[in-house]
């Protein structure tokens, strides 16, 4: 049996999760790796602390700031649904799903140049109630309340889901003089009469042929009294219409709102490709600490694969599959296993 006794790095677990094509777990790794064993890996994983930080550190001097820059918030489930003890597992809304599952949930913010149409992955938060008491929208107050004091980032407008339309969130923005665009939810109440009626869902207003093309300006029940903010019915297709609220009350252009909210999808693009190609859902162990420093290396991988791709002028696609080609060109030559009859 070889002898596998050398230390690892987290730089050699970021290559594992990098190469690897479809399997992400410990035992894999030790079984192609000539120097980790199991018990090593294991070790590594669960001694190790990798936080959030890490990820800012890697990225920081790949991002190009504008100050048209918008700052992304959005959460994804790393889908955990026939886990049993894995810690940091719960049940919970998943949007990929389309239900509630069990998983472990992942708060993101990315951050969007539109002018060259690239976005980097800043911050992100792991859901842990029971651990740090914070919901999701704290860690989204924390992390927009570092990129404004720590990282100081140019940006002009905060765009979110409807979960994080929430008053202090708003309100929040408002006082550090930031934009926001987010669509409600069709059962928030709102008043766009002035006063004049009483407050009604917001799926239930009229609008007139110049409110469909300019918006309306509305103020939402809880809301300071003289707190007004301009609404959006926005149709995306026959079954889905958003209707997005935001305090740029120059906005006056429903199509240039849309265009505007279209910057939201990179979050879910980022979501997309980090299960895809880093084995973000991948890791079996059940300690909470291994699952943090696993989903930690996966991010980190993604933030690699993007700046292959942006200086390349690949998509993170690409660069992943193009890793099988040298090894279909050596079996094309030289088949491990040759084919004796057709």
């Amino acid at each position: 049996m070889r002898p596998k006794t050398q230390t690892l790095s987290r730089l050699d677990y970021c290559q594992y999760l990098l190469v690897s094509q479809i399997n992400y777990t410990l035992t894999n790794f030790a079984e192609h790796s000539e120097q980790y064993s199991h018990d090593a890996l294991n070790r590594y994983l669960a001694g190790e602390k990798l936080s959030p930080k890490l990820t800012w550190e890697n990225v920081q001097n790949q991002v190009v700031q504008t100050p048209k820059g918008f700052v992304v918030f959005d959460d994804t489930v790393a889908d955990k649904n026939f886990s049993h003890a894995i810690e940091l597992v719960r049940r919970q809304y998943s949007g990929n799903a389309h239900g509630v599952i069990k998983g472990v949930g992942i708060v993101t913010c990315v951050y969007v140049n539109p002018e060259l149409d690239q976005f980097w992955i800043i911050d992100y938060r792991i859901y842990d109630p029971d651990g740090d008491g914070k919901t999701k929208l704290d860690h989204m107050q924390d992390m927009l309340l570092n990129c404004v004091h720590q990282k100081q980032l140019q940006f002009w407008a905060v765009l979110m889901d409807s979960w994080y339309a929430t008053k202090e969130i708003m309100l929040t923005l408002e006082k550090y003089k930031k934009i926001y665009y987010c669509p409600l939810k069709d059962n928030r109440q709102v008043d766009a009469s002035g006063g004049s009626q009483p407050y009604r869902r917001v799926d239930t207003l009229e609008w007139t042929e110049a409110e469909k093309l300019h918006g309306k300006v509305i103020k939402i029940k809880g809301f300071p009294g003289d707190h007004k903010v301009k609404l959006f019915r926005v149709v995306l297709s026959t079954k889905r219409t958003d209707y997005v609220v935001t305090n740029h009350m120059a906005q006056d252009n429903t199509q240039a709102v849309q265009e505007v909210c279209s910057f939201r999808w990179k979050v879910e693009q980022f979501h997309r490709e980090t299960k895809q190609l880093t084995g973000l859902e991948g890791c079996q162990c059940r300690k909470a600490r291994i699952v943090r420093n696993h989903i930690a290396c996966s991010i980190l991988v993604w933030v690699r694969f993007k700046q292959v791709a942006n200086e390349t002028k690949q998509t993170v696609y690409r660069l992943k599959h193009e890793l099988l080609s040298e090894y279909l060109r050596q079996q094309l030559k030289s088949p491990a296993i040759q084919m004796t009859f057709a």
